[in-house]
């Protein structure tokens, strides 16, 4: 089966970039304007523009939608109002992670869903066989774009183009630019001030023309995915298949805050309230390495060279620290301030557990 590509294939080729595989998308990894390195300075600094047209998009319509997404989904819905968005989880019966996303509040009667590339269908698919009658879920994967603006000049890049900035985190406004709808979501995976845009799929390019003219005053870059990786492992953002999984609990990766455990009804809240209750085995937490070695997925991590206590679920090389972060599922006796050792290619590294984000952002 052949990959998807993005409605703005042509421009991150005629941008030199370097394409790589992401949930069946052929996706830029990064331009050829210096690389992850410099994207990532752009976006802590300055601002960058990325492209994540890979994401779902669904739309869950109807009379009742909000409540039916209310009644599936991990987060208490209520909590937010229209026009507002809210990171959730959805989870099988076992408490596992089928997926994070993030919800978007537009009336009572809708609500948008931006999940992972990977697991849009699937998540579309478990939706769509539990809805009750009037609802209907609809893929908008190919019709929709997405574009993050992302940085401490991001505000003044929308601004520029008379699209709305300032509103409160975890909010979004529906505008228009040139006469075309534009959704400016107050949100991100980078830990900077931010926003990202969705809009339909045929105007992405015009949109993604406009931002870069835009933010020229203010040093903006495209950053493709290569970056995006290492900004959200340095805030310790999970990552769907690495951090979270159907074998990794919210409760193990420590996401007990997207959990609403007051409702009366979501998918998997008897066992995910059994696991809280009982505590879990094994808990997601940081590592900040104090050598020179860089934790990788799957690299084993040990209190001593005979007692191996977890797993490297997430690891790079952190820009803004100069040293390698990482996350990683860990016995839950090893508490943050402990000393362990990761297994990085036969030597022993030694890191220090820590509560991320390990970078505090430069403007939220």
């Amino acid at each position: 089966m052949s990959e998807l590509t993005s409605p703005l294939h042509d421009r991150h080729v005629a941008l030199g970039a370097k394409l790589a595989s992401f949930g069946g998308w052929q996706m830029p990894l990064e331009y050829g304007n210096g690389g992850v390195l410099k994207e990532h300075a752009a976006v802590r600094e300055r601002v960058g523009v990325f492209d994540v047209s890979h994401l779902g998009k669904l739309m869950v319509s109807g009379e009742g939608a909000a409540a039916y997404v209310n009644s599936t989904l991990s987060a208490d819905l209520d909590r937010v109002g229209p026009g507002g968005a809210q990171y959730t989880l959805c989870c099988d019966e076992g408490g596992g992670v089928v997926d994070d996303l993030i919800a978007y509040r537009y009336a009572d009667d809708e609500v948008g869903l931006v999940p992972n590339a990977a697991n849009s269908a699937e998540v579309a698919r478990r939706l769509t066989e539990s809805a009750p009658a009037g609802v209907t879920v609809t893929d908008r994967h190919r019709d929709l774009a997405v574009l993050a603006v992302q940085g401490p000049s991001s505000d003044e890049t929308l601004a520029a183009l008379g699209l709305p900035a300032g509103h409160d985190y975890m909010s979004f406004q529906v505008a228009e630019l040139d006469g075309v709808p534009v959704t400016v979501c107050r949100t991100g995976y980078t830990g900077e001030r931010g926003y990202e845009l969705i809009v339909g799929a045929e105007q992405a390019p015009a949109l993604w023309d406009a931002l870069l003219e835009a933010g020229a005053a203010y040093g903006v870059l495209p950053c493709g995915l290569g970056a995006r990786d290492t900004l959200r492992t340095e805030m310790g953002y999970p990552l769907h298949g690495q951090d979270i999984s159907l074998d990794i609990s919210p409760v193990e990766a420590r996401l007990g805050w997207a959990v609403g455990w007051k409702k009366p009804a979501f998918w998997g809240r008897d066992a995910l309230l059994a696991q809280k209750e009982a505590g879990p085995a094994r808990v997601l937490r940081g590592l900040v390495a104090q050598g020179r070695g860089i934790a990788r997925p799957g690299m084993r991590v040990m209190l001593s060279e005979h007692v191996p206590v977890g797993t490297v679920t997430s690891g790079t090389f952190s820009p803004t620290l100069r040293t390698s972060v990482g996350l990683a599922l860990i016995d839950a006796q090893v508490t943050d301030g402990a000393e362990v050792a990761v297994d990085v290619r036969g030597r022993r590294e030694i890191f220090v557990v820590t509560k991320p984000p390990f970078v505090q952002p430069s403007v939220r």
